[in-house]
């Protein structure tokens, strides 16, 4: 699939975190999970996605439009993130951070 986003939240992400939406596509998916993201309305469907990027555990959010998937943000896991996918995973490497 196809990855796109808003350059301005790029720059920013990349800014505020440290982490350039384009690391994306070195995103483990083969090992990732995916939740849909239904905390609140946005008016589309949006997804999170939990997986190891670079050895350590990250959070993506994302929207499909088309073929393309439309990352929102791109983070590291947070340690309560990471120990919850490690529980559930059994992934000690997500959880070493």
């Amino acid at each position: 699939m196809e990855l796109k986003w808003d350059e301005e939240k790029r720059q920013r992400n990349l800014r505020e975190r440290g982490i350039d939406f384009a690391e994306a596509y070195e995103f483990d998916l083969a090992s990732s999970v995916t939740r849909v993201d239904d905390l609140v309305d946005y008016g589309e469907t949006r997804f999170v996605t939990y997986g190891l990027l670079g050895g350590r555990l990250h959070v993506m959010c994302w929207t499909e439009r088309g073929e393309r998937m439309r990352i929102i943000s791109l983070r590291k896991a947070n340690e309560r993130e990471q120990k919850a996918f490690a529980q559930a995973f059994g992934s000690g490497s997500a959880a070493d951070g």
